[in-house]
């Protein structure tokens, strides 16, 4: 019998004539292949939403926008606030990229956190990386659009890969595609040159990679993987831009599959009960990222 194939994230994958035997699995009360559903619906406006969002940052994100967030967000000179303080306004923000869900992201945080603590009970900095991992997206709240904070991450610099949602038609408008310094397959990189020196699409992993190391956070360098890497979809799941890895980036890689089923995969209208929670989570921020930290 033939190798099929099913449609995931609008790109296909071959299926071992096996599987198809297998029941699909399910998630959250949801089919694995409904997630992450980026199939265009004229009378959806979540997927219109979507949609809107990631055709304007596959338009703005180029070498030079990111150069100029760079220098704009990595002086760590907007505000002071403690780490629960920020989780706290993630209550006002819907992320305007993700098709899964429309509830508050700080929900989102404690169905990961929770289901993580869940699997591995004893890695307690493993359950604080899933209560943080979008905490970046606060720059939402002063002055950055949705598409600079949210979404899939790719480097920029050098070719977009295959798997890149939207990549046929949102990435017309990008001048950097039509810059031979960027737009070939290892564009201003060189092989192998290592996935932490590669530049990223502007957003909130970044952002967060970049505040824990200033802070001194005590996570984990397999944390701070999991934080910056989590939205690389192009990468960790659609396995393009192995061309620029490491030994040492393939095993961050094994982390950061491992986070994604967590961030994934239990996003559903099941709300935790965060205030019963936040005593166990406040005795991680202490032990890990304690106090008033400068973002």
């Amino acid at each position: 019998m033939a190798a099929t194939t099913q449609q995931s994230r609008g790109h296909p994958t071959l299926l071992d004539p096996s599987e198809q035997l297998r029941p699909e699995p399910v998630y959250a009360g949801k089919l694995q292949s409904n997630f992450r559903n980026f199939d265009e619906d004229s009378e959806d406006p979540i997927k219109q939403r979507v949609r809107r969002t990631y055709e304007e940052m596959h338009t703005n994100q180029t070498v030079d926008f990111v150069k100029s967030r760079m220098r704009n967000w990595l002086q760590f000179d907007k505000f002071k606030m403690t780490v629960k303080d920020a989780l706290l306004k993630l209550n006002d923000l819907v992320d305007e990229s993700d098709p899964d869900t429309n509830l508050p992201n700080i929900i989102h945080a404690f169905q990961t956190a929770e289901s993580i603590r869940e699997k591995h009970p004893d890695l307690d900095w493993f359950h604080l990386t899933g209560l943080i991992h979008d905490l970046g997206k606060v720059m939402a709240f002063y002055g950055e659009p949705q598409w600079a904070v949210v979404g899939d991450t790719f480097p920029v610099g050098c070719a977009w890969g295959n798997s890149v949602v939207y990549r046929e038609t949102s990435f017309d408008n990008n001048p950097d595609g039509k810059d031979s310094r960027y737009n070939t397959k290892y564009g201003m990189y060189k092989p192998q040159c290592g996935i932490s020196n590669l530049m990223m699409s502007w957003g909130h992993d970044e952002y967060l990679y970049r505040l824990l190391v200033h802070n001194k956070s005590k996570l984990p360098k397999e944390a701070l993987a999991m934080i910056r890497y989590h939205s690389f979809y192009p990468w960790h799941a659609g396995g393009d831009y192995m061309h620029f890895c490491t030994q040492e980036d393939l095993e961050m890689l094994k982390w950061v599959i491992e986070f994604n089923k967590f961030d994934l995969y239990t996003k559903s209208n099941t709300v935790p009960d965060i205030e019963k929670l936040w005593p166990y989570y406040e005795k991680l921020i202490d032990k890990y990222i304690p106090g008033v930290i400068e973002w």
